[in-house]
């Protein structure tokens, strides 16, 4: 039934999408060249709203969970699973507050309305897949932006998306780099729901009725541990919460990626 749906629906989203993706692309450029950073910064949260508003044309429904007392006056380092490319709108929007900035493909910061603009000048880093030493330099070039105007930023440590809900194992590395340069910043993981379950058909039909769930859980010191462990410790939070077995050490990661 959801697929049926689906197949009737989806273009109304896919239109819906690419109408506000449009419509925004002039408004982002007008906002950062004239009045700069701040009216950017609200122009791509509105935008993340009405992205995330066209869910519902699916009958797709978005909860987002922060009981967390966040301070405000110390970067973050927000440690999320990954299941989808929808994950990405609720998240801007949701957390707009800490100014997050994301962590993408250099590939996306051409030809895409709206999102590759923002990419461009939005403060995040693109990175080079193919170029190790890019990819560090831009993870740095964050990490300095996040410790010298309070930003913050989000990172799906798996390195890839979760085709079934299921936690991959995190990586350390692009967090490790960025505390070298932003030491202080907080560790706040966030368990994403369901995000895979508007994708299960691919990209056409996408599923109706869902219910996309976002959580923030225990944020953690970047001090408590070595970084693996506090690395370790955010996964394993998430897991516990989305009902998955925990990861049992860096050691067996390591080893699970080589089988892979």
């Amino acid at each position: 039934m959801k697929r049926l749906f689906g197949i009737i629906l989806t273009p109304i989203h896919y239109i819906l999408f690419g109408l506000i993706l449009l419509v925004f692309q002039p408004i982002q450029w007008v906002c950062y060249c004239v009045f700069g950073y701040r009216a950017h910064k609200y122009s791509v949260d509105v935008l993340n709203f009405f992205l995330t508003s066209s869910y519902l044309a699916l009958g797709n429904i978005i909860s987002f969970t922060n009981k967390q007392a966040l301070p405000l006056d110390r970067p973050k380092i927000f440690v999320a699973n990954h299941q989808s490319m929808y994950d990405i709108p609720p998240l801007i929007w949701r957390l707009s507050k800490y100014h997050a900035k994301f962590i993408s493909k250099i590939e996306l910061t051409k030809n895409i309305p709206s999102i590759s603009y923002n990419l461009k000048v939005g403060g995040g880093a693109n990175i080079d897949r193919k170029d190790q030493r890019q990819s560090i330099t831009e993870l740095m070039k964050l990490g300095a932006r996040m410790k010298e105007n309070n930003w913050s930023t989000v990172i799906f440590p798996e390195g890839t998306r979760s085709p079934n809900g299921n936690v991959k194992f995190f990586r350390a590395a692009g967090i490790a780099t960025i505390l070298k340069k932003c030491p202080d910043a907080l560790i706040v993981p966030i368990a994403i729901e369901n995000s895979w379950k508007m994708v299960r058909y691919g990209a056409y039909p996408l599923s109706t009725f869902e219910h996309l769930k976002f959580t923030v859980l225990e944020p953690i010191e970047p001090k408590s541990g070595t970084i693996e462990e506090v690395v370790l410790k955010a996964e394993n939070e998430i897991r516990a919460f989305l009902g998955q077995p925990p990861a049992v050490d860096t050691r067996d990661k390591k080893q699970e990626t080589r089988q892979e």
